[in-house]
């Protein structure tokens, strides 16, 4: 686990397919900028806003933490679930108590699924060329 803690600023990783996020967490008034720019403005799913507000209210400490994340690769679906992952796992480094409720949720399970690789004498990695019998 990539963790590491400086004096109230708590760091953690988070990864998803091809995305990378870089995650800090201190106490604040609960901004969450992810690029320099808020969330809302990156994000602009309503349903990727609200993925990244899980492990707070998970945890009951919605608006007790600023957010700084910095993501790269993949799209925007995966680069919120490596932000969300990230802040779980910051969350945990901030307080060991927080550990449970968040495994019970699975937001500290990695998803390991990732693109399958493209096989020879194929068009793709799992679809083949049309049979010819003659």
């Amino acid at each position: 686990m990539s963790t590491a803690t400086q004096t109230d600023r708590h760091y953690a990783t988070g990864k998803r397919k091809t995305a990378v996020a870089r995650v800090y967490l201190r106490p604040g008034s609960g901004t969450i900028l992810v690029n320099t720019r808020p969330y809302e403005q990156y994000f602009p799913r309503q349903a990727s806003q609200l993925l990244l507000l899980q492990p707070f209210e998970l945890v009951d400490v919605l608006g007790r933490y600023d957010v700084e994340a910095n993501v790269a690769g993949g799209g925007l679906a995966a680069q919120a679930d490596a932000v969300r992952f990230g802040i779980a796992r910051a969350l945990t480094v901030a307080d060991a108590e927080r550990r449970t409720p968040l495994k019970r949720a699975g937001l500290l399970t990695s998803d390991a699924r990732k693109k399958e690789r493209k096989k020879y004498g194929q068009p793709g990695a799992r679809k083949r060329f049309q049979y010819s019998k003659r």
